[in-house]
């Protein structure tokens, strides 16, 4: 009865030992944080802000009102998913109410729904033949926090920087969200200290027009954010998460609209690792080559560790209920009990993540745990062929975004 706790233990330290490696590191990249060289943004570098919106009628015009207050000149290219709810028309008339918020405008509407990365790609192909610039990628529901797109900008007068992420503050967030988002932006931040960041947050994002082209992206998976962000850093720029720019959106309100969030961007994160493991994860990527192989365990090899830890601990307690407890004071016993007691401890630190409670270092336990149970959950979806790339919205969200 030994082989099962050997197993158990075994898959358990496989999958838990390299994210514990990469926290310790963690500490010493962000020891120094980041901050733009330049206060001014470069004179050269026209800024075209790409929104993507699909039945977005409650929010387009805070948005719009939103961006024409950051105080920066930019030319506009709203791409519309074949919207059903007027949020087209909603925009055209707050254009022709604000003739001078913007330097340029383009509204583009799709024929059919694609999902956002085919709507991405479609407005890069719109903006190839533009003079070479930045672009800022943005949400319809995210608002930005005032100076965000300055800030943003400031940091292309470093040749080496190809793409700039905000960080979210996201409002209405249930007590586990944050503790997961705490944990989720620590990482970024730090791997954007010592070289670049594979994931960037989508809702507000910039980089160089000439370090992307449009068929660097895959169209029929999401986490475009993501596939944008390691397409540059793959090209030799850094990709960074900078905390001093911000926006705010609202988190999913019930625990039902997390993990359908959470299942949703794990797999768009796994299907990019898996295309592109052997590239960004090559060793002549340096230190984010590093980075991308552990994001690749965390993501994909961990989730099925844990599987195997929890299918190894099940047979063990099926074995202990057919054949009893072994003798008090034997190996098998003493092994037993220590299986047992693991077993407990990883347990309450689940149960007290789900509960969104913090106790001490089982917290951060916890959170990898019910990140572990997302994970699984979307590689199964993705082993029988369900792509989560185009989704429904969060309505009630979306709701409280526009009050």
């Amino acid at each position: 009865m030994w082989w099962p706790v050997a197993v158990e233990t075994a898959a358990l330290a496989l999958a838990l030992g390299p994210f514990i490696r990469h926290r310790m590191e963690m500490s010493r990249w962000a020891s120094e944080p980041l901050n733009p060289v330049h206060h001014e943004p470069p004179a050269d570098l026209a800024l075209t802000v790409l929104l993507p919106v699909w039945n977005e009628a409650s929010v387009i015009e805070r948005k719009l009102t939103n961006l024409a207050e950051q105080q920066v000149r930019l030319n506009l290219h709203l791409i519309d998913s074949a919207s059903t709810d007027g949020t087209v028309a909603r925009a055209q008339a707050w254009l022709v109410q604000h003739p001078n918020a913007f330097d340029e405008v383009t509204v583009d509407v799709m024929p059919r729904r694609l999902g956002k990365s085919a709507a991405v790609v479609r407005a890069l192909e719109d903006l190839a033949d533009n003079e070479p610039g930045l672009v800022c990628m943005t949400d319809a529901d995210a608002m930005l926090a005032p100076g965000t797109l300055l800030r943003l900008m400031t940091w292309f007068n470093d040749p080496m920087v190809g793409a700039v992420g905000a960080v979210p503050d996201r409002s209405h967030a249930r007590q586990e969200e944050r503790q997961h988002r705490d944990a989720w932006e620590a990482m970024r931040l730090a791997e954007s200290a010592v070289d670049s960041t594979p994931f960037l947050e989508g809702s507000c994002m910039m980089w160089r027009s000439s370090t992307l082209l449009p068929n660097d992206l895959v169209t029929y998976a999401n986490a475009d954010d993501a596939q944008i962000a390691t397409a540059i850093r793959c090209k030799g720029w850094r990709s960074i998460a900078d905390a001093g720019a911000t926006f705010t959106d609202v988190a999913p309100l019930s625990a039902e609209g997390q993990r359908r969030q959470k299942v949703r961007r794990g797999q768009g994160l796994q299907r990019l690792l898996m295309r592109r493991r052997r590239e960004a994860g090559h060793s002549k990527q340096g230190v984010f080559g590093r980075i991308v192989r552990r994001q690749h365990h965390f993501h994909i090899v961990a989730p099925l560790l844990l599987t195997v830890a929890s299918v190894a601990a099940a047979v063990r307690w099926g074995l202990i209920l057919a054949f009893g407890w072994p003798e008090a004071s034997t190996t098998a016993a003493q092994l037993h009990l220590a299986a047992t007691g693991m077993e407990a401890i990883t347990l309450l630190a689940w149960f007290g993540a789900k509960q969104g409670r913090s106790w001490g270092p089982l917290t951060l336990l916890g959170q990898w745990l019910i990140s572990m149970t997302w994970l699984m959950r979307s590689l199964v979806l993705l082993a029988r062929g369900r792509s989560l790339h185009v989704w429904e919205q969060h309505r009630d969200e979306r709701m409280l975004n526009q009050e």
